[in-house]
């Protein structure tokens, strides 16, 4: 006698509710809704990109996507960053400017149970989007800040999907700027709910990339696909309504564990955007307690021919990251503790200078790097380090870094974040520009429509 086996269908509802629940929110949020602090941060993380992906347009990968979407050809729509007024697609013109924005590894980080970038995506796809008509800086606002309740919502509901080897910029990137795009369009409840649902099955992009040009195409990708998600759904295409946490949704497919609830907890009180971090240095957040700590070292005055040991201690998670040991190029240097603690102790700094081709593999830097020695503690944050100095006759100095600077506990002041942003986009586009990018960032609530952005940068 056979006995009968119950399968259940992989799909089957499981009405819950979140998906649904947190669409209803982000398609009814007004600008009036948000807190002053959520509004403010919203301005810092726009100076902050935009800044990223000017100086980004200048990158070879940069030249090496436009060859390929040339040879695809694309309508002239929407203003390329830093282009010279070249113009392309929507769809075309959200990849290269999103990547643009991340190729440096300069953007900002959210840290809070992530890493996430997230607005190189999220910017870039709204921007893009913004050319289908008048869209304000209050809007521009709205749609930002629901993108990181998106993004990072999700991101702690399926808490080890970083371990999977998945590279959150592309994946939660897709989800945050999925939703923000919809929410600029003024998409109803319905419709947000399948511009979710489209985005997230798009969602994609491995930390295997890191190192190559292909780690910065995510967060293009991620645009990219949020626009299209957007638009077909604005247009009555359709997707599950539980793509966040149904059996075969996005927290339980994508993590080993999954809590669907905390993407509803304290929504519309508690705002992500706020604790949102950015760089000071131009590489892998997990880095910048490393090079706080070694750049304090230099305080002693000990000569690079002089040093010993450079000893270096962190979480575990940051030689899991950045663990290349002998980088040959700038963007494989952006992910080696042992380069940026090279640097940081010859130069005194980790901007985009310290992470060229020429620095990677410069004498001077595979010398010291030989001498660096990484350790790890389970007890540190990820944004914590210890640090000590060996001198070739004895001499032992040593510092340590509670939170890095640029951190949400550790954060940088305005007029830092607009030096940044000078630093990295008057070369570029020239002082003129950059202080009328300045003035209209900072007022960003107040601007009419925000296409006049892309028109200043382009």
């Amino acid at each position: 006698m056979s006995s009968a086996q119950v399968v259940e269908y992989g799909a089957a509802p499981l009405k819950l509710g979140v998906s649904r629940e947190f669409s209803a929110f982000a398609a009814n949020l007004r600008f009036e809704d948000l807190p002053d602090a959520v509004v403010h941060e919203a301005r810092r993380g726009v100076m902050d990109w935009l800044g990223c992906a000017i100086a980004g347009s200048r990158h070879s990968t940069i030249r090496h996507l436009l060859a390929g979407v040339g040879a695809l050809g694309s309508l002239e729509q929407v203003p390329v960053i830093a282009q010279g007024g070249k113009k392309l697609g929507m769809l075309e013109a959200a990849l290269v400017n999103g990547q643009m924005g991340h190729v440096l590894d300069f953007d900002d980080t959210h840290m809070e149970g992530v890493v996430l970038h997230t607005s190189s995506p999220v910017l870039a796809a709204c921007l893009s989007a913004a050319s289908s008509g008048t869209f304000s800086g209050k809007d521009l606002i709205t749609a930002y800040a629901l993108a990181f309740e998106a993004g990072v919502r999700t991101g702690k509901a399926a808490p080890t999907h970083h371990d999977g080897g998945w590279h959150l910029t592309g994946t939660l990137g897709t989800i945050a700027a999925g939703v923000a795009v919809a929410r600029l369009l003024g998409l109803d409840e319905k419709q947000m709910t399948h511009a979710l649902g489209v985005a997230t099955t798009q969602a994609a992009g491995m930390q295997q990339n890191r190192g190559t040009m292909s780690k910065s195409f995510h967060a293009g990708r991620a645009a990219m696909s949020a626009v299209l998600a957007a638009f077909l759904a604005r247009e009555g295409f359709d997707s599950s309504d539980e793509i966040l946490e149904g059996r075969r949704g996005f927290v339980r497919i994508f993590s080993t564990r999954s809590n669907p609830d905390v993407i509803l907890d304290k929504l519309g009180s508690d705002w992500h955007i706020v604790r949102n971090g950015y760089k000071p240095y131009a590489c892998g957040i997990v880095l910048h307690p490393a090079i706080d700590a070694v750049i304090d070292l230099r305080k002693h005055n000990i000569a690079p021919e002089q040093v010993a040991e450079l000893k270096v201690i962190v979480n575990p998670a940051t030689v899991r990251i950045t663990g290349v040991e002998d980088p040959q190029t700038g963007l494989q240097s952006k992910f080696s503790i042992y380069h940026s603690a090279a640097v940081a102790f010859l130069d005194g700094n980790a901007g985009l200078p310290q992470y060229s081709d020429q620095r990677a593999t410069a004498p001077e830097v595979v010398a010291l790097r030989k001498k660096v020695r990484v350790g790890t503690d389970d007890s540190f944050r990820r944004d914590e380090a210890h640090a000590e100095i060996v001198s070739t006759d004895g001499q032992r100095f040593e510092v340590h870094v509670d939170h890095a600077s640029g951190t949400a506990d550790n954060p940088m002041s305005d007029a830092a974040m607009e030096a940044k942003f000078r630093l990295n986009a008057e070369p570029v586009v020239g002082k003129d520009t950059a202080d009328k990018l300045v003035q209209t960032i900072w007022t960003l609530d107040a601007l009419k429509d925000v296409r006049d952005i892309l028109k200043l940068a382009s």
